[in-house]
């Protein structure tokens, strides 16, 4: 009979063939030290240097990591969503594979999750190593997500967290939405998040994946997720409640002007003509546009109840899988 895994480490990486054996060796030496059974998952996105090498290498030294090597760079939230899909493990832990997480907090993350009955737990990186640059967009970009998914964590985008396995099971992390996983847990139902401070470890090899331009498209995808969250099952609650105020709204400037034309036609007064006022043709926008939101929630409530296709990812290699 199989044993039960206790936990299960995804790691997603590209570029790292200098930091793996390391990290590899440190993660061992924590698992056995606390007596944990316990896989490595290590899910290469696309890497151009020899990390598929090192970690066919590492999958023949320790037969607890796993490889799984993709066709190209997919991104972050594809590695994990691969990953989260092979897990075995009652405890599921994602870290970078840069040696900046340290493996020495997993246990007492574990414990948060089997004991203290968290549903996730994130890594909150207090004191960081991190330039100017990388923090300060960051601080805003956690005080943002605070604010708007009404999550009590101080930092949305550490790598090192701990889930249930329910929790991965029952989520599909997409596009740059690796950042947002405890909003995507919380509105899944998975309400009880917890929050440990942790290490944040200066980088020791290569060179940083981080760049402006996530933070753009962080807030963009946050934005998404927030209405996709909401009204996912529901389009027509949002479309078509906007389309109906619009539509009403045109239809009642349209109605007054007309009604009162009509009133001073027959008081003999004078009266400007109806195509001669700005505000009707703005009116006749309104309506149009309040037509065009109704059949675009009609649209999107035909297309949500034909299901979804899940993502794909081109897989090139896998090990042990």
């Amino acid at each position: 009979m199989q044993q039960q895994i206790d936990i299960s480490i995804v790691i997603p990486l590209l570029n790292e063939e200098e930091s793996l054996p390391e990290l590899t060796q440190w993660i061992n030496r924590v698992m056995e030290s606390h007596g944990f059974i316990y896989e490595v998952i290590l899910v290469d996105d696309g890497s151009t240097d020899a990390s598929w090498k090192v970690i066919q290498e590492l999958s023949g030294q320790y037969p607890q990591v796993r490889g799984i090597r993709f066709n190209r760079n997919y991104g972050k939230s594809a590695a994990l969503n691969t990953g989260f899909k092979e897990t075995k493990g009652r405890v599921v832990i994602t870290m970078d594979a840069d040696l900046q997480d340290s493996p020495e907090e997993i246990p007492a993350m574990y414990d948060m999750i089997v004991r203290e009955q968290f549903d996730l737990v994130s890594g909150w990186k207090k004191k960081r190593y991190d330039p100017l640059s990388k923090t300060l967009p960051t601080k805003l970009f956690n005080a943002a997500t605070r604010k708007i998914s009404r999550i009590k964590l101080h930092d949305f985008n550490c790598g090192l967290k701990a889930y249930d396995q329910r929790v991965v099971k029952s989520i599909e992390v997409y596009g740059e939405m690796h950042r947002y996983i405890p909003v995507i847990a919380k509105w899944n139902g998975f309400s009880k998040i917890g929050e440990k401070v942790v290490q944040h470890r200066e980088r020791k090899f290569g060179t940083t994946k981080f760049g402006l331009e996530r933070f753009v498209y962080g807030f963009l995808d946050l934005m998404s997720i927030t209405f996709v969250s909401r009204f996912k099952k529901r389009p027509m609650h949002f479309f078509g409640s906007m389309g109906t105020l619009s539509f009403l709204l045109g239809f009642l400037i349209s109605f007054w002007l007309i009604a009162e034309k009509v009133y001073y036609s027959f008081q003999n007064l004078p009266v400007r003509n109806v195509t001669d006022q700005p505000l009707f043709f703005l009116a006749l926008v309104a309506v149009i546009v309040g037509v065009q939101l109704f059949l675009a929630g009609f649209l999107a409530e035909m297309i949500s109840l034909s299901g979804k296709k899940e993502n794909e990812y081109l897989i090139r290699d896998t090990v042990r899988i």
